[in-house]
Protein backbone atom coordinates (compact mmCIF):
# COMPACT_ATOMS: atom_id res chain seq x y z
CA UNK A 1 0.00 0.00 0.00
CA UNK A 2 3.02 2.49 0.32
CA UNK A 3 3.13 2.34 -3.48
CA UNK A 4 -0.82 1.47 -4.39
CA UNK A 5 -2.58 4.32 -6.33
CA UNK A 6 -4.93 4.86 -3.56
CA UNK A 7 -6.26 7.56 -1.46
CA UNK A 8 -9.35 6.76 1.26
CA UNK A 9 -11.93 9.17 2.43
CA UNK A 10 -12.77 9.91 5.70
CA UNK A 11 -16.24 11.83 4.33
CA UNK A 12 -18.65 11.15 2.00
CA UNK A 13 -18.37 13.33 -1.05
CA UNK A 14 -20.95 15.94 -1.53
CA UNK A 15 -22.77 14.49 -4.75
CA UNK A 16 -23.26 10.95 -3.33
CA UNK A 17 -26.82 9.61 -2.80
CA UNK A 18 -26.39 6.09 -2.45
CA UNK A 19 -24.49 3.99 0.12
CA UNK A 20 -22.50 2.28 -3.26
CA UNK A 21 -21.87 5.77 -4.75
CA UNK A 22 -20.23 7.00 -1.35
CA UNK A 23 -18.48 4.01 -0.22
CA UNK A 24 -16.87 3.12 -3.88
CA UNK A 25 -15.46 6.78 -3.71
CA UNK A 26 -14.10 6.89 -0.38
CA UNK A 27 -12.49 3.76 -0.49
CA UNK A 28 -10.48 4.37 -3.68
CA UNK A 29 -12.27 2.48 -6.08
CA UNK A 30 -13.93 5.17 -8.52
CA UNK A 31 -13.33 8.68 -9.32
CA UNK A 32 -15.55 11.17 -10.91
CA UNK A 33 -14.51 12.44 -14.12
CA UNK A 34 -17.95 14.04 -15.01
CA UNK A 35 -21.52 13.50 -14.60
CA UNK A 36 -22.41 10.39 -15.17
CA UNK A 37 -19.10 8.98 -15.93
CA UNK A 38 -15.73 7.87 -13.90
CA UNK A 39 -12.96 6.67 -13.80
CA UNK A 40 -12.01 2.81 -12.66
CA UNK A 41 -8.68 2.97 -10.13
CA UNK A 42 -7.07 -0.04 -9.28
CA UNK A 43 -8.88 -1.25 -6.78
CA UNK A 44 -12.14 -1.10 -8.53
CA UNK A 45 -10.85 -2.24 -11.69
CA UNK A 46 -10.03 -5.22 -10.16
CA UNK A 47 -13.39 -5.86 -8.33
CA UNK A 48 -15.15 -4.89 -12.00
CA UNK A 49 -12.86 -7.32 -13.82
CA UNK A 50 -13.98 -9.97 -11.25
CA UNK A 51 -17.39 -9.37 -12.04
CA UNK A 52 -16.71 -9.44 -15.57
CA UNK A 53 -14.87 -12.88 -15.27
CA UNK A 54 -17.53 -14.75 -13.83
CA UNK A 55 -20.58 -13.38 -16.01
CA UNK A 56 -17.76 -14.64 -18.82
CA UNK A 57 -17.74 -17.87 -17.43
CA UNK A 58 -21.23 -18.31 -17.18
CA UNK A 59 -21.83 -17.41 -20.82
CA UNK A 60 -18.77 -19.48 -21.92
CA UNK A 61 -20.42 -22.87 -19.99
CA UNK A 62 -23.77 -22.17 -21.51
CA UNK A 63 -22.43 -22.18 -25.18
CA UNK A 64 -22.61 -18.74 -25.87
CA UNK A 65 -19.76 -17.10 -28.23
CA UNK A 66 -17.96 -13.73 -27.60
CA UNK A 67 -18.08 -11.35 -29.75
CA UNK A 68 -16.61 -7.61 -29.54
CA UNK A 69 -18.04 -4.22 -31.58
CA UNK A 70 -16.66 -1.00 -31.66
CA UNK A 71 -18.90 1.56 -29.60
CA UNK A 72 -18.49 4.38 -32.52
CA UNK A 73 -21.46 3.31 -34.89
CA UNK A 74 -22.33 4.38 -38.16
CA UNK A 75 -26.22 5.94 -38.66
CA UNK A 76 -27.41 3.50 -41.40
CA UNK A 77 -28.12 0.48 -39.51
CA UNK A 78 -30.41 2.20 -36.75
CA UNK A 79 -31.84 4.58 -39.25
CA UNK A 80 -33.52 1.35 -40.60
CA UNK A 81 -35.02 0.14 -37.29
CA UNK A 82 -35.74 3.44 -36.25
CA UNK A 83 -34.24 3.98 -33.41
CA UNK A 84 -31.90 7.39 -34.68
CA UNK A 85 -34.52 9.24 -34.20
CA UNK A 86 -37.03 6.93 -31.45
CA UNK A 87 -33.64 7.13 -29.08
CA UNK A 88 -34.36 11.26 -29.29
CA UNK A 89 -32.01 13.21 -26.90
CA UNK A 90 -30.98 9.88 -25.08
CA UNK A 91 -28.29 9.24 -28.09
CA UNK A 92 -24.85 10.52 -28.61
CA UNK A 93 -24.69 11.56 -32.28
CA UNK A 94 -21.44 13.66 -34.23
CA UNK A 95 -19.77 13.71 -37.13
CA UNK A 96 -16.44 12.13 -38.82
CA UNK A 97 -14.22 14.70 -40.82
CA UNK A 98 -16.41 13.69 -43.66
CA UNK A 99 -19.86 14.94 -42.22
CA UNK A 100 -20.77 11.22 -41.85
CA UNK A 101 -23.39 10.85 -39.20
CA UNK A 102 -22.22 8.59 -36.35
CA UNK A 103 -23.34 7.57 -32.55
CA UNK A 104 -22.32 6.12 -29.64
CA UNK A 105 -23.71 2.87 -29.33
CA UNK A 106 -25.98 2.62 -26.70
CA UNK A 107 -27.30 -0.72 -27.19
CA UNK A 108 -26.61 -3.09 -30.94
CA UNK A 109 -29.28 -5.02 -31.57
CA UNK A 110 -28.81 -3.67 -35.51
CA UNK A 111 -24.60 -4.43 -35.39
CA UNK A 112 -25.26 -8.31 -34.36
CA UNK A 113 -28.55 -8.58 -36.53
CA UNK A 114 -26.40 -7.22 -39.82
CA UNK A 115 -23.10 -9.69 -38.36
CA UNK A 116 -24.80 -12.46 -38.62
CA UNK A 117 -27.26 -11.80 -41.75
CA UNK A 118 -23.66 -10.61 -43.44
CA UNK A 119 -21.89 -14.42 -42.58
CA UNK A 120 -25.46 -17.05 -42.26
CA UNK A 121 -27.45 -17.87 -44.81
CA UNK A 122 -29.24 -21.32 -43.67
CA UNK A 123 -31.10 -23.21 -40.93
CA UNK A 124 -28.67 -25.48 -40.45
CA UNK A 125 -26.32 -22.24 -39.40
CA UNK A 126 -28.91 -22.15 -36.38
CA UNK A 127 -28.86 -21.70 -33.23
CA UNK A 128 -26.80 -19.26 -32.80
CA UNK A 129 -26.00 -17.11 -29.25
CA UNK A 130 -23.36 -14.76 -29.43
CA UNK A 131 -22.63 -12.21 -26.85
CA UNK A 132 -19.87 -9.21 -26.30
CA UNK A 133 -19.03 -7.05 -23.17
CA UNK A 134 -19.20 -3.64 -23.98
CA UNK A 135 -18.97 -0.21 -22.97
CA UNK A 136 -22.61 1.74 -23.85
CA UNK A 137 -23.13 5.41 -23.90
CA UNK A 138 -26.92 6.90 -22.99
CA UNK A 139 -26.81 10.50 -22.84
CA UNK A 140 -29.11 10.36 -19.37
CA UNK A 141 -30.92 13.58 -18.41
CA UNK A 142 -30.67 12.97 -14.76
CA UNK A 143 -27.28 10.75 -14.17
CA UNK A 144 -27.49 9.75 -10.36
CA UNK A 145 -26.15 7.32 -8.10
CA UNK A 146 -22.72 7.01 -8.82
CA UNK A 147 -22.61 3.42 -11.22
CA UNK A 148 -26.33 2.85 -10.99
CA UNK A 149 -27.44 5.56 -13.76
CA UNK A 150 -24.90 6.67 -15.63
CA UNK A 151 -24.21 8.34 -18.99
CA UNK A 152 -21.03 5.56 -19.77
CA UNK A 153 -21.27 2.31 -18.37
CA UNK A 154 -20.68 -1.35 -19.16
CA UNK A 155 -23.48 -4.02 -20.11
CA UNK A 156 -22.77 -7.65 -21.47
CA UNK A 157 -24.96 -8.20 -24.18
CA UNK A 158 -26.17 -11.27 -25.91
CA UNK A 159 -28.46 -12.31 -28.79
CA UNK A 160 -30.02 -15.87 -29.41
CA UNK A 161 -30.63 -16.15 -33.58
CA UNK A 162 -33.56 -18.86 -34.24
CA UNK A 163 -35.20 -20.39 -37.19
CA UNK A 164 -38.86 -20.53 -35.51
CA UNK A 165 -40.52 -19.32 -32.07
CA UNK A 166 -39.62 -22.91 -30.76
CA UNK A 167 -35.96 -22.09 -30.60
CA UNK A 168 -36.63 -18.78 -29.44
CA UNK A 169 -38.15 -20.19 -26.29
CA UNK A 170 -35.32 -23.11 -26.03
CA UNK A 171 -32.60 -20.05 -26.74
CA UNK A 172 -34.81 -17.72 -23.59
CA UNK A 173 -34.46 -20.37 -21.10
CA UNK A 174 -30.76 -21.21 -21.62
CA UNK A 175 -30.29 -17.70 -20.96
CA UNK A 176 -32.61 -17.28 -18.08
CA UNK A 177 -30.72 -20.05 -16.72
CA UNK A 178 -27.28 -18.71 -17.04
CA UNK A 179 -28.29 -15.82 -15.64
CA UNK A 180 -29.68 -17.66 -12.28
CA UNK A 181 -26.00 -19.38 -12.62
CA UNK A 182 -24.24 -15.78 -12.52
CA UNK A 183 -26.39 -13.77 -9.91
CA UNK A 184 -25.99 -16.96 -7.50
CA UNK A 185 -21.91 -16.61 -7.99
CA UNK A 186 -21.89 -12.58 -7.64
CA UNK A 187 -23.61 -13.48 -4.10
CA UNK A 188 -26.64 -10.92 -5.07
CA UNK A 189 -30.31 -11.39 -3.78
CA UNK A 190 -32.45 -11.24 -7.30
CA UNK A 191 -35.99 -11.44 -8.34
CA UNK A 192 -37.45 -12.48 -11.58
CA UNK A 193 -40.28 -10.38 -12.29
CA UNK A 194 -42.10 -9.58 -15.50
CA UNK A 195 -41.46 -6.28 -17.64
CA UNK A 196 -42.06 -4.49 -20.50
CA UNK A 197 -40.49 -4.58 -23.50
CA UNK A 198 -40.49 -1.06 -24.34
CA UNK A 199 -38.46 0.57 -27.09
CA UNK A 200 -36.66 -2.49 -27.37
CA UNK A 201 -39.92 -4.23 -28.73
CA UNK A 202 -40.48 -7.97 -28.51
CA UNK A 203 -42.88 -9.96 -26.48
CA UNK A 204 -41.88 -11.92 -23.53
CA UNK A 205 -39.92 -10.15 -21.11
CA UNK A 206 -38.08 -10.53 -17.34
CA UNK A 207 -36.22 -8.18 -15.24
CA UNK A 208 -33.62 -10.03 -12.51
CA UNK A 209 -34.12 -7.28 -9.67
CA UNK A 210 -32.02 -7.27 -6.48
CA UNK A 211 -34.50 -5.61 -3.45
CA UNK A 212 -33.14 -2.57 -2.54
CA UNK A 213 -34.29 0.76 -1.08
CA UNK A 214 -32.34 2.98 -3.11
CA UNK A 215 -33.61 0.86 -6.09
CA UNK A 216 -35.12 3.14 -8.86
CA UNK A 217 -37.56 0.10 -9.79
CA UNK A 218 -40.88 -0.48 -7.99
CA UNK A 219 -42.29 -4.09 -8.36
CA UNK A 220 -44.78 -6.13 -6.73
CA UNK A 221 -44.78 -9.88 -5.87
CA UNK A 222 -47.76 -11.91 -4.36
CA UNK A 223 -46.97 -14.32 -1.27
CA UNK A 224 -49.84 -16.67 -2.63
CA UNK A 225 -48.99 -18.12 -6.13
CA UNK A 226 -45.73 -16.09 -6.65
CA UNK A 227 -46.61 -13.66 -9.30
CA UNK A 228 -44.08 -10.89 -9.61
CA UNK A 229 -43.86 -8.26 -11.98
CA UNK A 230 -42.09 -4.41 -12.47
CA UNK A 231 -44.87 -1.87 -11.61
CA UNK A 232 -44.37 -1.09 -15.65
CA UNK A 233 -45.42 -4.80 -16.49
CA UNK A 234 -48.36 -5.13 -14.20
CA UNK A 235 -52.03 -5.77 -15.75
CA UNK A 236 -55.01 -4.72 -13.92
CA UNK A 237 -57.58 -6.85 -12.56
CA UNK A 238 -60.95 -5.43 -15.01
CA UNK A 239 -64.01 -5.53 -12.81
CA UNK A 240 -67.19 -7.12 -14.31
CA UNK A 241 -69.40 -4.51 -16.32
CA UNK A 242 -72.86 -3.17 -14.02
CA UNK A 243 -76.04 -2.95 -14.25
CA UNK A 244 -76.83 1.17 -15.23
CA UNK A 245 -80.42 0.78 -14.48
CA UNK A 246 -80.86 1.81 -11.31
CA UNK A 247 -78.42 4.77 -11.36
CA UNK A 248 -80.00 8.39 -12.14
CA UNK A 249 -79.60 10.65 -15.00
CA UNK A 250 -76.45 12.43 -14.81
CA UNK A 251 -76.90 15.72 -13.36
CA UNK A 252 -74.53 18.67 -13.35
CA UNK A 253 -73.77 20.26 -9.59
CA UNK A 254 -72.58 23.48 -8.36
CA UNK A 255 -68.93 22.99 -6.46
CA UNK A 256 -67.16 25.86 -6.61
CA UNK A 257 -63.56 26.33 -5.39
CA UNK A 258 -63.24 22.48 -5.71
CA UNK A 259 -60.21 22.07 -7.89
CA UNK A 260 -58.63 18.88 -6.32
CA UNK A 261 -60.18 15.82 -5.47
CA UNK A 262 -59.55 16.17 -1.99
CA UNK A 263 -62.22 19.85 -2.16
CA UNK A 264 -64.19 17.69 -4.17
CA UNK A 265 -65.10 14.62 -2.03
CA UNK A 266 -65.26 17.24 0.93
CA UNK A 267 -68.16 19.79 -0.92
CA UNK A 268 -69.97 16.46 -2.43
CA UNK A 269 -70.74 14.99 1.24
CA UNK A 270 -71.50 18.77 2.55
CA UNK A 271 -73.76 19.65 -0.27
CA UNK A 272 -74.46 16.83 -2.36
CA UNK A 273 -74.56 13.41 0.21
CA UNK A 274 -75.18 10.19 -1.52
CA UNK A 275 -79.07 8.55 -1.44
CA UNK A 276 -77.65 5.10 0.51
CA UNK A 277 -76.08 7.36 3.34
CA UNK A 278 -72.61 6.23 2.22
CA UNK A 279 -70.00 8.94 2.38
CA UNK A 280 -68.43 9.67 -1.08
CA UNK A 281 -64.85 9.01 -1.59
CA UNK A 282 -61.84 9.45 -3.64
CA UNK A 283 -62.64 6.17 -5.42
CA UNK A 284 -66.18 7.73 -6.65
CA UNK A 285 -64.69 10.57 -8.29
CA UNK A 286 -63.12 10.12 -11.70
CA UNK A 287 -59.66 12.42 -12.47
CA UNK A 288 -58.79 13.43 -15.98
CA UNK A 289 -55.04 14.36 -16.22
CA UNK A 290 -53.94 15.77 -18.90
CA UNK A 291 -50.27 15.42 -20.44
CA UNK A 292 -48.24 16.31 -23.54
CA UNK A 293 -46.53 13.56 -25.27
CA UNK A 294 -43.60 14.48 -26.86
CA UNK A 295 -42.06 12.16 -29.88
CA UNK A 296 -38.10 11.61 -30.59
CA UNK A 297 -38.83 14.01 -33.42
CA UNK A 298 -40.24 16.87 -31.74
CA UNK A 299 -43.68 16.27 -32.42
CA UNK A 300 -46.18 17.19 -29.54
CA UNK A 301 -49.85 15.69 -28.68
CA UNK A 302 -52.06 15.93 -26.46
CA UNK A 303 -53.34 12.59 -23.79
CA UNK A 304 -56.04 12.40 -21.37
CA UNK A 305 -56.27 9.64 -19.21
CA UNK A 306 -59.01 9.11 -16.88
CA UNK A 307 -58.48 7.47 -13.55
CA UNK A 308 -60.42 6.63 -10.27
CA UNK A 309 -59.36 9.53 -8.37
CA UNK A 310 -57.88 7.50 -5.43
CA UNK A 311 -55.39 7.16 -7.79
CA UNK A 312 -52.69 9.04 -9.58
CA UNK A 313 -50.28 8.50 -13.04
CA UNK A 314 -47.50 6.79 -12.80
CA UNK A 315 -45.19 8.44 -15.23
CA UNK A 316 -43.00 5.50 -15.69
CA UNK A 317 -45.84 3.23 -15.96
CA UNK A 318 -47.22 6.07 -18.45
CA UNK A 319 -44.11 5.92 -20.40
CA UNK A 320 -43.83 2.01 -21.05
CA UNK A 321 -47.33 2.29 -22.65
CA UNK A 322 -46.97 5.35 -24.89
CA UNK A 323 -43.07 4.61 -25.93
CA UNK A 324 -40.80 5.87 -27.15
CA UNK A 325 -42.61 9.23 -26.82
CA UNK A 326 -41.84 11.24 -23.33
CA UNK A 327 -44.31 12.23 -21.37
CA UNK A 328 -44.45 15.97 -20.65
CA UNK A 329 -46.28 18.38 -18.42
CA UNK A 330 -49.24 20.01 -19.63
CA UNK A 331 -48.40 23.44 -19.15
CA UNK A 332 -50.44 26.82 -19.15
CA UNK A 333 -49.25 27.25 -22.57
CA UNK A 334 -50.80 24.23 -23.87
CA UNK A 335 -53.94 25.14 -21.66
CA UNK A 336 -54.38 28.25 -23.90
CA UNK A 337 -53.98 26.40 -26.45
CA UNK A 338 -57.39 24.49 -25.84
CA UNK A 339 -59.83 26.51 -23.99
CA UNK A 340 -62.38 24.09 -23.88
CA UNK A 341 -60.51 21.97 -20.66
CA UNK A 342 -61.18 23.72 -17.88
CA UNK A 343 -58.13 23.42 -15.63
CA UNK A 344 -59.49 21.62 -12.42
CA UNK A 345 -62.57 20.86 -13.76
CA UNK A 346 -62.16 18.78 -17.01
CA UNK A 347 -64.47 15.70 -17.75
CA UNK A 348 -65.74 13.46 -20.50
CA UNK A 349 -67.59 16.12 -22.37
CA UNK A 350 -65.08 17.31 -24.52
CA UNK A 351 -62.79 13.99 -23.96
CA UNK A 352 -65.25 11.55 -24.45
CA UNK A 353 -67.29 10.45 -27.69
CA UNK A 354 -67.86 13.44 -29.45
CA UNK A 355 -64.45 14.45 -28.42
CA UNK A 356 -65.07 18.24 -28.72
CA UNK A 357 -61.47 18.93 -27.67
CA UNK A 358 -59.89 16.38 -30.29
CA UNK A 359 -58.16 14.67 -27.55
CA UNK A 360 -57.22 11.39 -27.21
CA UNK A 361 -58.92 10.00 -24.35
CA UNK A 362 -58.18 6.85 -22.59
CA UNK A 363 -59.11 4.77 -19.65
CA UNK A 364 -58.40 3.11 -16.66
CA UNK A 365 -59.33 -0.53 -16.95
CA UNK A 366 -61.32 0.18 -13.66
CA UNK A 367 -63.75 2.28 -15.31
CA UNK A 368 -66.03 -0.17 -16.92
CA UNK A 369 -69.32 0.07 -18.24
CA UNK A 370 -72.12 1.05 -15.63
CA UNK A 371 -69.80 2.32 -13.62
CA UNK A 372 -70.75 5.88 -11.75
CA UNK A 373 -68.83 8.72 -11.14
CA UNK A 374 -68.65 11.99 -9.97
CA UNK A 375 -66.01 14.20 -12.52
CA UNK A 376 -65.62 17.89 -14.01
CA UNK A 377 -68.63 19.34 -15.89
CA UNK A 378 -66.01 21.17 -18.06
CA UNK A 379 -67.35 24.78 -16.38
CA UNK A 380 -65.46 25.90 -13.70
CA UNK A 381 -66.76 25.60 -10.65
CA UNK A 382 -68.85 23.16 -11.47
CA UNK A 383 -68.65 18.56 -11.52
CA UNK A 384 -71.48 16.36 -12.83
CA UNK A 385 -72.71 13.33 -10.28
CA UNK A 386 -74.07 9.79 -11.68
CA UNK A 387 -72.16 9.95 -14.58
CA UNK A 388 -72.02 6.47 -16.31
CA UNK A 389 -69.55 5.05 -18.46
CA UNK A 390 -70.65 3.38 -21.34
CA UNK A 391 -74.19 5.19 -20.83
CA UNK A 392 -73.09 9.04 -20.64
CA UNK A 393 -69.28 8.61 -22.01
CA UNK A 394 -66.87 6.73 -23.52
CA UNK A 395 -63.41 6.64 -24.00
CA UNK A 396 -60.56 6.04 -27.20
CA UNK A 397 -59.55 2.74 -25.07
CA UNK A 398 -57.78 1.53 -22.37
CA UNK A 399 -54.16 2.41 -20.92
CA UNK A 400 -52.45 1.10 -17.97
CA UNK A 401 -50.77 3.99 -15.89
CA UNK A 402 -52.39 4.43 -12.39
CA UNK A 403 -49.88 3.89 -9.32
CA UNK A 404 -49.60 -0.21 -8.71
CA UNK A 405 -50.06 0.12 -4.50
CA UNK A 406 -49.79 -2.83 -2.20
CA UNK A 407 -52.66 -4.58 -1.29
CA UNK A 408 -53.93 -4.39 -4.86
CA UNK A 409 -55.41 -7.59 -6.43
CA UNK A 410 -52.82 -9.94 -8.09
CA UNK A 411 -54.19 -10.53 -11.36
CA UNK A 412 -52.92 -14.13 -11.63
CA UNK A 413 -55.01 -15.32 -8.14
CA UNK A 414 -56.54 -11.95 -6.94
CA UNK A 415 -54.91 -12.48 -3.36
CA UNK A 416 -53.33 -9.17 -2.22
CA UNK A 417 -49.91 -7.58 -3.59
CA UNK A 418 -46.70 -6.41 -1.90
CA UNK A 419 -44.59 -4.08 -2.87
CA UNK A 420 -40.79 -3.22 -2.83
CA UNK A 421 -37.93 -1.26 -4.55
CA UNK A 422 -35.18 -2.91 -6.68
CA UNK A 423 -32.30 -2.50 -8.71
CA UNK A 424 -32.36 -3.84 -12.31
CA UNK A 425 -29.06 -6.29 -13.11
CA UNK A 426 -30.46 -7.75 -15.80
CA UNK A 427 -33.01 -7.96 -18.35
CA UNK A 428 -33.96 -10.47 -21.05
CA UNK A 429 -36.64 -10.17 -24.51
CA UNK A 430 -37.72 -12.20 -26.55
CA UNK A 431 -37.62 -9.89 -29.40
CA UNK A 432 -39.17 -12.00 -32.30
CA UNK A 433 -38.48 -10.68 -35.69
CA UNK A 434 -38.08 -7.12 -35.57
CA UNK A 435 -34.82 -6.25 -36.22
CA UNK A 436 -34.34 -9.10 -38.67
CA UNK A 437 -37.37 -8.08 -40.50
CA UNK A 438 -36.06 -4.67 -40.47
CA UNK A 439 -32.38 -5.08 -41.54
CA UNK A 440 -33.17 -8.33 -43.82
CA UNK A 441 -31.90 -11.56 -41.90
CA UNK A 442 -33.43 -14.39 -43.44
CA UNK A 443 -31.90 -17.95 -43.86
CA UNK A 444 -33.21 -20.35 -46.11
CA UNK A 445 -35.22 -23.63 -44.13
CA UNK A 446 -35.15 -27.39 -44.77
CA UNK A 447 -37.62 -26.43 -47.74
CA UNK A 448 -35.46 -24.01 -49.19
CA UNK A 449 -37.63 -21.18 -48.26
CA UNK A 450 -36.99 -18.03 -46.80
CA UNK A 451 -37.80 -17.21 -43.37
CA UNK A 452 -37.46 -14.51 -41.38
CA UNK A 453 -34.75 -14.91 -38.32
CA UNK A 454 -36.47 -14.58 -35.23
CA UNK A 455 -34.11 -13.41 -32.28
CA UNK A 456 -33.81 -12.59 -28.79
CA UNK A 457 -31.97 -10.13 -26.43
CA UNK A 458 -30.05 -10.67 -23.01
CA UNK A 459 -28.36 -8.00 -20.72
CA UNK A 460 -26.09 -7.77 -17.58
CA UNK A 461 -25.35 -4.61 -16.83
CA UNK A 462 -21.98 -5.09 -15.30
CA UNK A 463 -20.48 -2.21 -14.27
CA UNK A 464 -23.94 -1.58 -12.54
CA UNK A 465 -23.32 -4.82 -10.94
CA UNK A 466 -20.54 -3.50 -9.10
CA UNK A 467 -22.79 -1.41 -7.56
CA UNK A 468 -25.38 -3.29 -6.61
CA UNK A 469 -22.90 -5.58 -4.99
CA UNK A 470 -22.06 -3.15 -2.59
CA UNK A 471 -25.79 -2.02 -2.04
CA UNK A 472 -26.40 -5.22 -0.10
CA UNK A 473 -22.71 -5.67 1.25
CA UNK A 474 -21.65 -2.89 3.55
CA UNK A 475 -21.75 -1.89 6.68
CA UNK A 476 -21.13 1.28 9.21
CA UNK A 477 -17.22 0.49 8.72
CA UNK A 478 -17.28 0.14 4.74
CA UNK A 479 -17.08 -1.86 2.06
CA UNK A 480 -17.70 -5.98 2.89
CA UNK A 481 -17.04 -7.88 -0.56
CA UNK A 482 -18.04 -11.63 -1.01
CA UNK A 483 -14.90 -13.21 -2.01
CA UNK A 484 -16.04 -14.45 -5.80
CA UNK A 485 -15.65 -10.82 -6.63
CA UNK A 486 -12.93 -9.33 -3.91
CA UNK A 487 -10.04 -7.05 -5.58
CA UNK A 488 -7.56 -9.39 -3.05
CA UNK A 489 -7.93 -12.62 -1.35
CA UNK A 490 -5.88 -10.86 2.20
CA UNK A 491 -5.64 -7.63 3.27
CA UNK A 492 -2.49 -7.82 5.37
CA UNK A 493 -1.67 -5.18 8.62
CA UNK A 494 2.05 -4.26 9.33
CA UNK A 495 0.50 -3.11 13.05
CA UNK A 496 3.61 -1.46 14.30
CA UNK A 497 7.42 0.25 13.21
CA UNK A 498 8.89 -2.16 14.82
CA UNK A 499 11.37 -4.44 12.25
CA UNK A 500 10.23 -7.59 13.74
CA UNK A 501 6.50 -6.90 12.46
CA UNK A 502 7.78 -5.77 9.28
CA UNK A 503 9.89 -8.54 8.72
CA UNK A 504 7.67 -11.24 9.83
CA UNK A 505 4.76 -9.38 7.62
CA UNK A 506 7.07 -9.24 5.01
CA UNK A 507 7.56 -12.83 4.99
CA UNK A 508 3.73 -13.82 5.23
CA UNK A 509 2.73 -11.59 2.69
CA UNK A 510 5.86 -13.53 0.22
CA UNK A 511 4.33 -17.12 1.52
CA UNK A 512 0.70 -15.88 0.48
CA UNK A 513 1.68 -14.72 -2.96
CA UNK A 514 3.55 -17.95 -3.57
CA UNK A 515 0.68 -20.05 -2.34
CA UNK A 516 -1.64 -18.41 -5.09
CA UNK A 517 -3.53 -15.97 -3.15
CA UNK A 518 -3.90 -12.09 -3.67
CA UNK A 519 -2.31 -9.85 -0.68
CA UNK A 520 -3.06 -6.41 0.01
CA UNK A 521 0.13 -5.71 2.03
CA UNK A 522 -0.32 -2.46 4.03
CA UNK A 523 3.33 -1.45 4.77
CA UNK A 524 3.11 2.15 5.27
CA UNK A 525 5.45 3.44 7.51
CA UNK A 526 4.21 6.55 8.57
CA UNK A 527 0.49 5.55 9.37
CA UNK A 528 -0.71 4.51 12.55
CA UNK A 529 -2.49 0.68 13.14
CA UNK A 530 -5.88 2.81 13.78
CA UNK A 531 -5.77 4.01 10.46
CA UNK A 532 -4.93 1.32 8.96
CA UNK A 533 -7.50 -0.52 10.61
CA UNK A 534 -10.09 1.53 9.46
CA UNK A 535 -8.47 1.15 5.35
CA UNK A 536 -9.14 -2.31 5.98
CA UNK A 537 -12.45 -2.01 6.76
CA UNK A 538 -12.95 0.32 4.72
CA UNK A 539 -11.73 -1.64 1.89
CA UNK A 540 -13.54 -4.36 2.33
CA UNK A 541 -11.30 -7.37 1.22
CA UNK A 542 -12.98 -10.49 3.26
CA UNK A 543 -10.40 -11.75 5.51
CA UNK A 544 -8.14 -9.03 7.10
CA UNK A 545 -4.70 -10.39 9.04
CA UNK A 546 -3.12 -8.61 11.68
CA UNK A 547 0.82 -8.99 12.69
CA UNK A 548 1.47 -6.50 15.72
CA UNK A 549 1.38 -6.85 19.11
CA UNK A 550 0.63 -10.73 19.10
CA UNK A 551 3.92 -11.07 17.44
CA UNK A 552 5.57 -11.38 21.01
CA UNK A 553 3.20 -14.17 21.59
CA UNK A 554 4.11 -16.01 18.00
CA UNK A 555 0.48 -15.07 16.91
CA UNK A 556 -0.75 -13.53 14.65
CA UNK A 557 -4.67 -12.50 14.00
CA UNK A 558 -7.29 -13.31 11.53
CA UNK A 559 -10.21 -11.60 11.13
CA UNK A 560 -13.15 -12.15 9.13
CA UNK A 561 -14.76 -9.16 7.11
CA UNK A 562 -18.55 -9.96 7.14
CA UNK A 563 -18.67 -11.52 10.50
CA UNK A 564 -15.67 -9.54 12.66
CA UNK A 565 -15.27 -13.08 14.19
CA UNK A 566 -11.47 -12.39 15.47
CA UNK A 567 -8.79 -15.60 16.30
CA UNK A 568 -5.25 -15.99 16.43
CA UNK A 569 -2.98 -18.44 15.27
CA UNK A 570 0.51 -19.46 15.46
CA UNK A 571 2.83 -17.62 13.00
CA UNK A 572 4.59 -20.85 11.72
CA UNK A 573 0.99 -22.23 10.92
CA UNK A 574 -0.37 -18.53 9.46
CA UNK A 575 -0.38 -18.95 5.86
CA UNK A 576 -1.79 -22.48 6.02
CA UNK A 577 -4.68 -21.19 8.00
CA UNK A 578 -5.32 -18.57 6.03
CA UNK A 579 -5.18 -20.22 2.99
CA UNK A 580 -8.04 -22.83 4.15
CA UNK A 581 -10.19 -19.68 5.43
CA UNK A 582 -10.02 -18.51 1.82
CA UNK A 583 -10.48 -21.36 -0.11
CA UNK A 584 -12.77 -22.91 1.71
Amino acid sequence: MSTLFLRTLRDDPADAEVPSHKLLVRAGYIRRAAPGIYSWLPLGYKVYRQVERVIREEMDAAGFQEVHFPALLPREPYEATGRWTEYGDNLFRLHDRRGNDMLLGPTHEEMFTLLVKDLYSSYKDLPLAIYQIQIKYRDEARPRAGLLRGREFVMKDSYSFDVDDAGLEASYQRHREAYIATFTRLGLDFVIVSAMSGAMGGSKSEEFLQPTEVGEDTFVRCGSCGYAANVEAVTTPVPPAQNWDAVPAAHVEDTPNTPTIETLVAAANADHPRADGRAWTAGDTLKNVVVMLVSPDGAREPLCIGLPGDREVDVKRLEAAVAPAEVAAFDEADFARYPMLSKGYIGPGVLGEKNASGIRYLLDPRVVPGTAWITGADEHGKHVFDLVAGRDFTGDGVIEAAEVRAGDTCPSCGEPLSSARGIEIGHIFQLGRKYAEALGLQVLDENSRLVTVTMGSYGIGVSRAVAAIVEANYDEAGLVWPREVSPADVHLVAAGKDAAVLEAAEALAAELVAGGLDVIYDDRMRVSPGVKFKDAELVGVPTIVVVGKGLADGTIEIKDRRSGERSTVPVAQAADRIREVVRG
